[in-house]
């Protein structure tokens, strides 16, 4: 899907509209019917109160919404013609989605959706969602921005040293009762001294810029805007304008760009074929902006000394998915933004913009991701 402004003539056509009206995002009298779809949690469900982002605990929001007469739909079932989240496309009004278990909303369920007012994403990132689509059809879309920053930067930075101490075939020698100490320290590296370097530096960005700061690394970060100078300066990170010159210079690179058409395999055979030899990669960010095969193959050959994150192109992963099986890799299910805290985080951000569509109020203008007819833009 084009990740793309509209043309101008487009979203004044829309504003116009009977489809755009019937379908902002204010809530009319009368009770809603909201649909989320979350992972399930089984019997981890009660084992914590406040892990609130399952299908079991709903973002604990259910009595709230229910005592004010309105109906809550929520299931794990979002894939195929006849699963659940399909039942109910018809007449729901809002759609609560989430990074972690996404629910991919098409072209072709938007138009099934008549009703439908309001996509919300519980987390942050809504390319699961045709945003295009959405901007035609007048929907609203927003997500809980800021909510999970700190849970991934953190994450990211685990990854790299778990990458760089190549930690994980040390983690199965003692699970299988081995003691090889060779077979770990051939290639385990200190952080110190690497150069690392961010393609993107947003939020997620900038804290684990900060958070690499102590370990005395070389810092280096590509985003389509310049940092401000009195934090690069505190960071005491290096703005790269061209991210084919910055790539190269890494021991260690991190995504933490959007998907979007621009980045969508962005990692391809060619331009992982111009990095270090023996490079080290974390993406937490999405799994299309790399070329799968081609990360299977660099492993494969030693060109990617390592490869780690979250995000996988489809998900839920499928079984025969190659990232599971190549060498050097610290793969895991998408997790990082999920955390206890993050889902407090993203459970309320979710529940203050229901209050607000309810009430017919604006959201935190950070939140908007589709408004308007007009795309956030980051996915332009």
């Amino acid at each position: 899907m084009a990740m793309k402004r509209l043309p101008t003539s487009v979203i004044r056509a829309l504003a116009s509209s009977s489809t755009v009206f019937t379908r902002q995002a204010h809530a009319s009298s009368g009770g809603k019917k909201i649909v989320g779809v979350f992972y399930k949690a089984n019997e981890y469900a009660s084992k914590n109160p406040n892990f609130l982002g399952c299908v079991e605990n709903a973002l604990g929001i259910r009595n709230w919404l229910e005592s004010q007469g309105h109906q809550y739909i929520v299931t794990d079932d979002k894939e195929g013609p006849h699963c659940e989240l399909e039942k109910h496309l018809p007449d729901l009004h809002v759609l609560i989605t989430t990074p972690f278990h996404p629910a991919y909303v098409t072209a072709e369920r938007i138009k099934k959706a008549k009703n439908l007012q309001l996509l919300l994403t519980a987390g942050i990132g809504s390319d699961h969602i045709d945003l295009n689509a959405a901007a035609t059809a007048g929907l609203t879309v927003a997500e809980v921005t800021g909510s999970n920053v700190v849970s991934v930067a953190e994450d990211e930075l685990m990854r790299i040293l778990i990458l760089l101490r190549n930690f994980v075939p040390g983690y199965h020698q003692i699970v299988n009762g081995e003691w090889n100490v060779a077979g770990v320290s051939y290639r385990a590296y200190d952080l110190e001294g690497k150069t690392v370097g961010t393609v993107g530096c947003g939020r997620i960005g900038r804290l684990l810029l900060q958070r690499l700061k102590p370990f005395n690394c070389n810092l280096l970060y590509h985003d389509r805007l310049k940092m401000d100078p009195e934090l690069e300066k505190q960071i005491g990170a290096t703005f790269e304008e061209d991210v084919d010159k910055m790539l190269p210079k890494c021991d260690v690179i991190v995504i933490n760009v959007p998907l979007t058409e621009k980045t969508r395999g962005m990692f391809d055979k060619n331009r992982i074929a111009k990095l270090k030899k023996g490079v080290v990669i974390v993406n937490n960010a999405r799994g299309a902006i790399m070329d799968t095969q081609a990360v299977v193959d660099a492993c494969s050959s030693g060109h990617i000394g390592g490869y780690s994150g979250d995000v996988w192109n489809p998900q839920p992963a499928p079984k025969d998915h190659p990232w599971r099986y190549m060498p050097n890799h610290a793969m895991t299910p998408h997790i990082s933004g999920t955390t206890i805290d993050a889902q407090l985080r993203y459970a309320a951000g979710t529940k203050d913009m229901l209050e607000r569509y309810f009430k017919g109020q604006e959201f935190p203008e950070q939140n908007y991701i589709v408004k308007a007819g007009e795309l956030a833009p980051q996915y332009r």
